[in-house]
């Protein structure tokens, strides 16, 4: 009997679509029957953004409010693997995301399926990671392996190329001089080699070892000083979301919070990252080992 697969995801621009069409790519050409599903919210957010429109949606985002999706339709009860494409958004699961966790029909399969979790992101996506953990664990599911693609520029640089894309909608050149924004097209390509190392797993049904195998192949980017950047702006954005959905000037804590992203990026960021560097890496090796078991481990 055919293995089955389910892979369910959200996508706004496409780029996590294209990452999941590599993906399942060997799987449908060794014969796994493959269903891909795309969610999609009752009030969709529009792409591209607006800048107020982006802003807004930081606190609900941080703090795990869910909302309404479209009907999900399944054509099986239960999967052999479940492949899940999210986004991070402002260091959290996005909102469709974190909704899709939480929805009837996909956690009535979810419980003791083998899950694959897949994300494109700018960088930063270890904090979602750990969001989407603790829903999986909610949901009784059996993690099994993780893939996420980053785009591999400079934080700052990628700050820049990413909202040219977010609010033009096109992934162009910033003035014809920046690099391409998002996940590179070829990595993109790249990502179907992992959809060939999940097919043995798959067809035995035995994950261990899988996981390995997929970092040795760079489907996990880590980057130090990312984490770090994550680990002290986590708390950040917690309190922002609290005092925005708290406030009776919500607008105006968001823009402020928008001048407060851009100091933390150009000065707060580098000056971190120096007093890290100088004062405790070199001390802490069993901390940031742990904090990066933390983050990258699957359980």
């Amino acid at each position: 009997m055919s293995k089955k697969v389910l892979a369910i995801y959200y996508s706004q621009s496409g780029q996590l679509g294209e990452i999941i069409d590599n993906i399942t790519e060997p799987l449908i050409n060794a014969g796994i029957a493959v269903e891909k599903v795309r969610i999609k919210p009752v009030n969709d957010y529009a792409f591209p953004w607006t800048g107020e429109r982006f802003y807004d949606v930081m606190p609900d985002c941080v703090l795990g409010v869910p909302i309404e999706l479209e009907p999900i339709v399944l054509k099986e009860n239960a999967y052999d693997l479940i492949i899940l494409g999210y986004q991070s958004w402002f260091l959290s699961p996005s909102i469709p995301s974190n909704s899709l966790l939480q929805h009837p029909s996909l956690k009535a399969v979810l419980k003791d399926t083998p899950v694959v979790t897949v994300t494109g992101a700018r960088n930063m996506w270890l904090n979602a990671f750990v969001g989407i953990k603790k829903l999986l664990r909610e949901a009784s599911a059996n993690h099994v392996g993780n893939i996420a693609l980053i785009d591999e520029h400079l934080n700052p640089l990628s700050y820049f190329t990413i909202f040219h894309w977010l609010l033009g909608g096109k992934k162009t050149r910033l003035w014809g001089i920046f690099p391409f924004p998002g996940v590179a097209d070829e990595d993109i390509r790249r990502s179907k080699f992992f959809g060939e190392t999940i097919l043995p797993f798959l067809t035995a049904g035995k994950w261990d070892g899988m996981q390995e195998k997929l970092i040795t192949q760079k489907a996990v980017a880590y980057n130090y000083s990312l984490m770090i950047l994550e680990a002290k702006a986590g708390p950040q954005y917690i309190g922002w979301a609290n005092k925005a959905n708290s406030s009776k000037h919500r607008k105006r804590v968001l823009s402020v919070f928008k001048y407060y992203l851009h100091v933390a990026l150009f000065v707060g960021a580098p000056i971190l990252l120096l007093i890290d560097a100088i004062l405790i890496r070199p001390f802490s090796s069993q901390k940031v080992k742990k904090l990066k078991q933390n983050y990258l481990n699957l359980n």
